[in-house]
């Protein structure tokens, strides 16, 4: 794909309020938990990489994907057990919030309230929208597993 892209992104992830009483971490948040706010904040860490800098030979490849774990592990070390207030809950950078508002989430719960429901008011639109999640989940294991 080098000749189609001029760069990659590397987004780090990391979930904000999963430390328990001692100071461990827990598991990632399910959607259910993220949904009932169990999870207060989601912290994204983006970082452009030119695909000019990506090596094409396999070992040094690895190597470069290595080091860019090893990044990765040092920012969710720092952003989750570090001693230092100004690293504790944060990644490096310049960081923007990012909330949900009701006006920009409500047009498309709308759009998509206003497609489903009438299907799920029939019999046949039920039918179509049970068969659309199970051929789908199967034709996409399918190809997952089957594509080179």
């Amino acid at each position: 794909m080098k000749d189609s892209l001029d760069a990659v992104y590397d987004v780090t992830v990391a979930y904000e309020g999963t430390l328990d009483d001692s100071g461990h971490r827990k598991s990632a948040p399910s959607m259910a938990e993220f949904l009932c706010k169990e999870c207060p904040r989601i912290h994204l860490h983006f970082d452009r990489v030119d695909i000019k800098g990506i090596p094409l030979e396999p070992g040094l490849f690895r190597r470069w994907m290595h080091n860019r774990f090893e990044i990765k592990d040092r920012m969710l070390t720092d952003f989750y057990e570090s001693e230092d207030p100004d690293k504790k809950c944060r990644f490096p950078g310049e960081g923007r919030i990012s909330p949900l508002n009701l006006s920009k989430s409500l047009p498309s719960a709308m759009i998509l309230g206003g497609l489903t429901l009438p299907m799920l008011l029939t019999e046949n639109g039920r039918k179509l929208y049970v068969r659309t999640w199970v051929y789908g989940t199967l034709l996409g294991w399918l190809w997952v597993n089957i594509s080179p």
